[in-house]
């Protein structure tokens, strides 16, 4: 790579890392560690071919989700036990209250397979249809929603407390009866 790529792929880095990295996190379940050593992988990757890359967001993004799907494919998942971070200390309601809707969150993703988590995140998080989520995983669209699907359907029985919470930012009282995962 030479000095005018080195210093562009630096500058990428020092200002995307933050938004990529909060995507990492959310496909590996919300372990922060796995998220971070999934966006290292992938910007290793992208590093390679940096001079080529059109499209810098695009491409990394393309290959975090990729990783994603290798890791759920392989045979034996590398099996370590995480223990979330303690929530920020703060007394202001609203602190307190994105901090139990992050923590809720994280554990609920923790509880659906690599699959239907990642699914998940393109879909609500990265806000993409189902049409690119299904380009991005090598799959039919048919099989993103069935997944989309089971994965709501699951998030409902395992975590029912999500119904009762409020989306950060949010001032009105919710009906606790669906779950709501778009914003």
């Amino acid at each position: 790579m030479d000095a005018q790529a080195q210093e562009s792929f630096r500058e990428f880095v020092a200002n995307r890392s933050s938004a990529l990295l909060k995507t990492a996190v959310l496909l590996s379940g919300g372990d922060r560690h796995a998220g971070e050593d999934l966006l290292q992988n992938a910007l290793i990757k992208v590093a390679g071919r940096w001079h080529r890359v059109e499209e810098p967001e695009a491409y990394v993004r393309r290959v975090l989700y990729r990783q994603q799907v290798s890791r759920w494919r392989l045979k034996w998942p590398r099996r370590e036990l995480s223990v979330p971070e303690p929530p920020d200390s703060g007394t202001d309601a609203d602190v307190l209250a994105d901090a139990d809707l992050r923590l809720v969150m994280r554990g609920a993703l923790a509880r659906l397979t690599a699959r239907q988590r990642t699914v998940l995140v393109l879909r609500y998080f990265e806000d993409l249809p189902e049409g690119d989520v299904a380009r991005l995983l090598g799959c039919s669209v048919g099989t993103v929603r069935s997944t989309n699907h089971r994965a709501l359907a699951r998030l409902r029985a395992v975590a029912p407390e999500l119904a009762a919470l409020r989306a950060p930012g949010d001032r009105s009282v919710r009906n606790p009866a669906p779950l709501e995962v778009r914003s």
